[in-house]
Order: structure tokens, then sequence, then C-alpha cells
């Protein structure tokens, strides 16, 4: 953050949380201390993701994002489906759209941060694709994951311009696979915008982004191997190919 940044940031924590600092260097101390503070997700060295290029790529695969944010009314969360613009801002910026009838919107234009959770493959994993399992039975069951969390300050807005770029964009990734894609413009004009009218547009920056992958990296290769056939068979009730893919890659 820039200097003016960091001391409107560190006026409004000490105003928020009623923090008292030494007149000299107080904005950095509190902003340090505000880094501190902030929620962040158990990670082992072992599973973090840093890549920004694969936590891209799991925000425009799995693009249904949970929205939470701490405001007057407490917590609250919505599941929102997020679209990245990858090459904008320092590590990309996410755009969204809610309905207004949806009171968190009101609580999340007055966020100085919000924080978004993707979530990616994920699944069982059983002890009995161990094949150590058989001859030290020292063996339990797990949860393999992909996930990672987002925070930014969210800004909201009616820009009816801004709202037509987003619904475009949005229905255009998810559209092109089809065969016979549909687009925004196939529906009335007037009714597209009666449309727009019911729904307020998030915008948020990316300010900090934390990926953990946890895909059995705790185990030695035959175990591992282990998981991979185990996720792969069409015999397991536990089948799982994408989860699999992550195991494989690790």
């Amino acid at each position: 953050m820039k200097p003016k940044e960091v001391k409107k940031e560190s006026k409004r924590v000490q105003a928020r949380f009623n923090l008292r600092f030494p007149a000299r260097g107080s904005h950095t101390i509190c902003f340090d201390l505000l880094n501190t503070l902030r929620a962040t997700m158990y990670i082992p060295s072992s599973f973090r993701e840093s890549r920004l290029e694969k936590l891209h790529d799991l925000i425009a695969n799995y693009p249904l994002g949970l929205l939470v944010t701490h405001g007057e009314n407490g917590l609250e969360a919505s599941p929102i489906p997020f679209l990245l613009y990858a090459d904008e801002g320092r590590q990309g910026v996410l755009r969204a759209h809610m309905a207004k009838a949806n009171p968190h919107w009101k609580s999340l234009a007055g966020q100085a941060e919000c924080l978004i959770v993707f979530q990616g493959p994920e699944g069982y994993v059983t002890p009995s694709w161990y094949p150590s399992k058989a001859e030290t039975h020292q063996a339990v069951p797990t949860w393999n994951y992909a996930t990672l969390q987002v925070w930014g300050s969210p800004q909201v807005t009616e820009d009816a311009a801004w709202l037509r770029r987003q619904l475009d964009d949005l229905t255009s990734v998810h559209e092109r696979p089809r065969p016979e894609p549909w687009s925004v413009s196939d529906a009335p004009e007037e009714y597209i915008a009666n449309q727009m009218k019911a729904i307020i547009g998030i915008e948020i920056p990316i300010s900090r982004i934390d990926g953990k992958w946890k895909m059995s990296q705790n185990k030695d290769k035959p175990d591992r191997d282990g998981v991979i056939q185990g996720m792969r068979s069409a015999a397991d009730p536990h089948r799982n190919m994408q989860a699999a893919e992550l195991v494989d890659r690790r």
C-alpha cells in the first residue's frame, strides 16, 4: 500500500477497535497489526499452492465463490458465480452480480475488505487405497481437496453499462463451449433492461490470495499411487477423476 492508503486504513482500524498508538509511526504499527490479525487459512508448506496461474485456473474452472463479510449485521455469506479478469490489477480482478433483493449487498458496500472462498476438486480418501495399510495397519481416512481464499476491497455499482458488460462476459464464458451458444442479446432488450434493474454489480480487485492443494503430498509414492488408482476405479464408490488428476500432478 502507498503511505496515504496505509494512513487511511490505520485510522479506520484504530477507530473500529478503539486502538491508540503513539503518534510516531502509529499508522505503520497499526497496519502491521491488522495484517497479523487478518484471518488466514492453515496451510502446511507441503500443501501450499502459490503459483498465480494455478490459482486463477481454479477460479476459472470452479467460479462459484462464497462471498463472506463481517459488518453491522454480523457474518454474512452469499454463493455467487464470479468472473476473473486475470490481466487486470496486481493479482486479478473479480466481477459478479447479486440480486438487489439480497440484503448482503448493502453491508458489502461499506466493507473495507471481504473474503471469497473457492472450492475445487475434493473427495474422501479411504485407508484401503494405501499399500502400507496392508503392512502396518497404521492408516486412517482423510479428505483431499483443493481450495483457495481471496481477499479484496469490494465495490458495488448500479451502472447500466457495467452491468451489461458483466452479464455479456459471464454468459459468453459459460455458453462458448455449447454447440449453439446463447447470448444476452438473444433476449428482448426491454426484458434485459428490466432484469438489470433487479441486480447489483460487485467488483473486487484481489489484494491477497492463498491456495491449499491437499492432495496426498504427505504420503510416499506407493500410497499416492494407490490413491490415484482408487479414485480412478469405476468399481469404487468414491471414484473421483478430478481429484485423482490433481493427486497425479503433485
